[in-house]
């Protein structure tokens, strides 16, 4: 059977750029998106060339059990899950803590925290009964540092981040290797910052910070990142990696007064 990367959150970005790394390798990619069958389709074809095989699902996160029986299938009849990314986006929008009803409060957690418990519970005893395993998640500026507009999802990535530790803290020793990556800065996605900016806004953002200014986080160089998490050696694990542009501010520095 094949050894497995599965991809949760395989957006035209990250998700994407990083199956593409793995497929490289000669892995089995797993795509899961929530929306968008021609996109997924289309990805699937993409990676379905030179041998290389690929497998696509369309699933909500919040739905349940979904998680859970894709997982146990994707384990049955295809192959060994050596690496997983929790790549689900959990932004619901920059709103007022007035326009940010308990259901949508309730949303980002579903997805941005629920969903990862979700996928540890069912799959880490699998990677346990092997002594190995990666689960890669990505996190976010907001899982380090809250903002105003975005109780839903700092609560979110921050419980997130909680929780990787809390996972690394529990199964490091049993050979599962559970690093969070923290997206600290703009990526160059079109599934994501694109459509959240609009066509005419990221061309010219991309103008202004993109290309060879190096100031967008660019996908395919995100996924070197992920690949060698995968890769490492225990005696030298990574648990927490942050990434971000070289001309970009940290996110524990703030912007001075322009006074």
């Amino acid at each position: 059977m094949s050894k497995v990367c599965l991809i949760l959150g395989a957006g035209a970005g990250i998700g994407l750029a990083v199956a593409k790394r793995f497929s490289a390798e000669g892995y089995h990619i797993c795509l899961v998106r929530r929306s968008n069958q021609a996109g997924l389709d289309r990805a699937v074809q993409e990676l379905s060339t030179n041998g290389q095989k690929a497998s696509g699902y369309i699933l909500d996160v919040t739905l349940p059990d979904q998680l859970e029986l894709l997982i146990k299938k994707i384990e049955n009849e295809i192959g060994e899950i050596h690496t997983a990314v929790y790549n689900v986006g959990a932004q619901i929008g920059d709103r007022s803590l007035d326009e940010t009803s308990l259901k949508v409060f309730e949303l980002g957690w579903k997805l941005g925290t629920l969903g990862l418990f979700r996928v540890a519970k069912t799959l880490i005893p699998y990677m346990v009964n092997r002594s190995s395993g990666n689960l890669l998640v990505t996190g976010a500026t907001a899982s380090v540092r809250g903002n105003g507009g975005q109780h839903s999802h700092a609560a979110t990535m921050a419980a997130r981040r909680m929780l990787c530790q809390s996972l690394n803290a529990e199964f490091a020793s049993k050979g599962v290797h559970v690093a969070h990556i923290v997206i600290d800065g703009l990526v160059d996605a079109p599934d994501t910052l694109g459509k959240m900016l609009g066509p005419d806004a990221f061309e010219d953002l991309k103008q202004r910070k993109g290309y060879e200014k190096n100031g967008l986080l660019l996908p395919e160089k995100i996924a070197d990142s992920y690949f060698h998490l995968a890769h490492q050696h225990p005696s030298a694990w990574t648990h927490e990696l942050d990434l971000r542009p070289h001309s970009a501010l940290a996110w524990w520095n703030h912007q001075k007064l322009d006074l």
